[in-house]
């Protein structure tokens, strides 16, 4: 990417420029790392329902496998390549030897949170997950039979000898080492076998009332396989069964440049993603070293890739257990989200003004009945549409579908991609395209990650375009999981920025030039930093300067050299950052007026807002697009205004000072790289964004 005129002349150079001190720069891997901590922190509260405790439990399992997938991962290849430190001044074998030390505390955490906090409180309420010491007699026949009938069959135990080598271990997949004495049927010395867990397994099993004698009794699959494995080798005596687990590096690397076809590059690359290169080795905490050792030669792992487990290995999976036990007392109250009025007549109520949805407190039902109506209409002449993540079922595809069969003319950007979404836009792809849908896989090198939704409408002799742009993805799922904003707009000039965007992404367009939007890889980096740039000439003039940004990442380092620059000339800068954030605050004469917050609730944060004060005429910016250098330089991005002052006030209200406000779910970066928990001062009233909107837009 080449850099703007103004970037190349206002930045000094390598050697002078003290605010490219490694110092002031913590390591995004670690910091990446370090958020778990705080979705753990959230099952280890006593003030959240139960069931949700565990739900926060198995989410940061969860994250940690994407981040052994991808993070430590990619950290690997680096490694193997010989690449540069980042700004931070950490070589990747220095960071993964960090990986390994932070992740080792954050396991120890999640199994202590597991066996000595939540297991525990849910036998208390009546939900038991059953170890194998203490399955009765009547359990242990029932789970015999059971292992028997339902889970034998469906097993190839693999005794491991001169034919029968290392067989491949799919990624996360969960299998069982046995130690073996004797002979088999053939003659041949038992010694070590492997018994695969096939993936059609339940990994939960729910044991029935009448023999358990609990309503909501349960056993994990590795327990029922550990304990009853010997059934699988007659004759022979099972010395030992250790659970194991083999996480590989799942990003998957296609040269864009060097294919013809993208889509059939990426359905190859499918097919040996699971058996990518090992990244961790997750093994029961009593197997003895020599397995242990055994194992790592196999799949090629250092000493400090591997971690015993007090417990399951995949301890993620007990999340079935929130779905199967219905107990409402146990798990956040439920809510109702608020329907904006005129959705009957969408065209009609937009054409009057902005609609601005805050989601999940506002329904998404907006957008689905936009694209409906639109499908139906036949005043609307095309829809383009682009898609990162969909969903199973998505009702927005089978509309865009209805609307191809309707005669419109529809071209939709999907995102191959997007990352472990990459099968399901294939074949999404492919359904749209036998619609008759117009598919479009958007710029070699340059991920489509923009939310934006367009739709042309004949109304008299004119045409009119209608937009709706987003923070978060058209998945009906995630809007009443994630917080994000959306805004359906007739405005001219957003409609046709949006236009021309989509014209450049069908097509081969140059260069645009955009009145309202922001647009990556072209001109949201350098709008970002004129911006910043600005609030900092504002105070070094002595008038108020403020920045005010939230979003879900921030690692860029012009962006975080421009607020150093502002904190500097003396701007308040105020980041709400949920997950990894590189800029070091609270450094005496850099970043002391620099505050960085994260908060963790019931939903996951996930709106960009950008707001500058601007001299008292406030510009404000709702993206798709966090502060991150593939964002900002490597992605189609876009960031867009709220022009209407009453919903740019909505904005700022509901999604910066409101958070800015929380006492309760909110934790400050420190000048060290850890996280303080916020709580309420003296006197001070507890306030909890999410909940303050709950009560505010759902009633």
């Amino acid at each position: 990417m080449q850099r703007s005129a103004m970037n190349a002349m206002t930045e000094p150079s390598l050697d002078t420029d003290p605010l490219r001190d490694a110092s002031l720069y913590f390591n995004r891997e670690l910091s990446q790392l370090d958020f778990n901590f705080r979705v753990l922190a959230q099952a280890q509260d006593p003030q959240v329902p139960l069931l949700e405790r565990l739900k926060y439990l198995c989410i940061s399992c969860t994250n940690l496998d994407e981040f052994f997938e991808i993070r430590a991962g990619t950290l690997r290849h680096a490694q193997d390549l010989g690449l540069a430190p980042g700004p931070d001044g950490l070589a990747p074998q220095t960071v993964l030897a960090r990986i390994h030390d932070r992740a080792a505390e954050l396991v120890k955490a999640q199994y202590e949170c597991w066996n000595d906090v939540l297991r525990p409180a849910l036998q208390d309420n009546g939900v038991r997950v059953l170890g194998r010491n203490s399955w009765n007699a009547r359990q242990t026949r029932w789970l015999r039979a059971y292992f028997r009938d339902e889970i034998m069959p469906v097993l190839s135990p693999l005794g491991l000898d001169p034919a029968h080598p290392f067989p491949k271990i799919l990624n996360k997949s969960l299998n069982i080492v046995v130690v073996l004495k004797g002979k088999d049927a053939f003659g041949r010395a038992g010694n070590l076998a492997i018994v695969r867990a096939p993936r059609s397994l339940p990994r939960i099993i729910q044991m029935p009332e009448n023999v358990s004698g609990g309503q909501h009794d349960f056993v994990f699959l590795s327990s029922v396989l550990s304990a009853f494995v010997d059934e699988l080798f007659p004759g022979m005596e099972v010395k030992g069964a250790y659970q194991f687990r083999v996480t590989r590096n799942s990003e998957l690397l296609v040269d864009e440049e060097e294919v013809d076809n993208i889509a059939l590059a990426l359905r190859d690359e499918l097919v040996g993603r699971g058996y990518l290169r090992a990244v961790r080795l997750e093994i029961a905490e009593q197997c003895p070293k020599p397995i242990v050792r055994t194992l790592l030669e196999n799949f090629d792992l250092p000493e400090n890739a591997v971690y015993r487990i007090n417990g399951p290995v995949n301890l993620n999976r007990v999340i079935q257990v929130y779905d199967l036990v219905q107990r409402p007392e146990l798990k956040f109250p439920p809510y109702q989200q608020r329907v904006a009025p005129g959705v009957e007549t969408i065209f009609d109520t937009v054409a009057d003004g902005d609609m601005l949805l805050h989601h999940p407190f506002d329904s998404f039902a907006p957008v689905l009945e936009l694209i409906r109506q639109a499908a139906e209409d036949p005043n609307v002449l095309a829809i383009k549409q682009t898609l990162y993540r969909a969903g199973k079922d998505s009702p927005i595809v089978e509309q865009l579908i209805q609307a191809a069969r309707n005669g419109k003319d529809v071209t939709v950007v999907v995102e191959l991609r997007a990352r472990f979404d990459e099968e399901a836009n294939l074949g999404l792809a492919d359904r749209l395209q036998e619609a008759g849908v117009q598919v479009v896989y958007g710029v070699v090198g340059y991920k489509t990650h923009a939310k934006m939704l367009l739709i042309v409408r004949r109304e008299g002799r004119k045409l009119k375009r209608y937009v709706h742009l987003g923070t978060g993805n058209y998945h009906s799922g995630t809007a009443r999981a994630y917080t994000d904003f959306g805004l359906i707009t007739a405005d001219p000039d957003i409609g046709n920025d949006v236009h021309l965007i989509f014209q450049q992404l069908s097509g081969l367009a140059p260069s645009l030039k955009l009145k309202c939007l922001l647009q990556s890889p072209f001109t949201l980096h350098a709008g970002v930093l004129k911006r910043i740039d600005r609030e900092t000439k504002h105070a070094r003039a002595g008038k108020p300067a403020r920045i005010v940004a939230k979003m879900n990442a921030l690692n860029e380092p012009q962006v975080i050299r421009a607020l150093y620059q502002a904190s500097q000339a003396g701007v308040q800068i105020d980041l709400i950052v949920r997950g990894a954030c590189t800029l070091r605050p609270g450094v005496e004469g850099v970043s002391d007026n620099i505050r960085v917050r994260s908060i963790v609730g019931r939903f996951l944060e996930h709106h960009r807002v950008y707001w500058f004060a601007n001299d008292g005429a406030p510009d404000l910016f709702c993206s798709s697009a966090d502060w991150l250098e593939r964002n900002l330089l490597r992605r189609v991005e876009t960031g867009f205004p709220i022009l209407d002052s009453d919903l740019r006030g909505r904005v700022y209200e509901e999604a910066l000072a409101n958070y800015l406000a929380d006492n309760l779910n909110s934790w400050e970066l420190q000048n060290d790289g850890g996280y303080a928990r916020i709580a309420p001062a003296d006197g001070a009233m507890p306030h909890s964004a999410q909940a303050t909107l709950l009560a505010k837009l759902c009633g």
